[in-house]
């Protein structure tokens, strides 16, 4: 058995962790891009939407398909990763 010393991050340090380097993708309604994205135009109701953020949860783009916000990511040199 190995014996590993746990070390627990800060919320601060473990919200920079990534950035400028991680982003991922998250299904949202048409209901939510307003507060995350305040400059957008309206949108109709009930439509699914991709946003992609920033490792520290800051939102970048929006866009109406997954593969879209994944294309933008690496043009912005990002790498995406999973969450759940």
């Amino acid at each position: 058995m190995t014996n590993h010393d746990e070390q627990t991050l800060t919320p601060e340090a473990f919200a920079v962790l990534g950035g400028g380097e991680v982003a991922y993708v998250r299904e949202i309604k048409s209901e939510e891009v307003k507060s995350l994205f305040p400059q957008a135009p309206q949108i109709a109701p009930g439509m699914k939407l991709f946003s992609l953020h920033a490792a520290d949860g800051t939102p970048i783009i929006v866009t109406d398909s997954r593969e879209a916000a994944i294309s933008s990511a690496r043009e912005h040199e990002l790498d995406t990763v999973s969450v759940h």
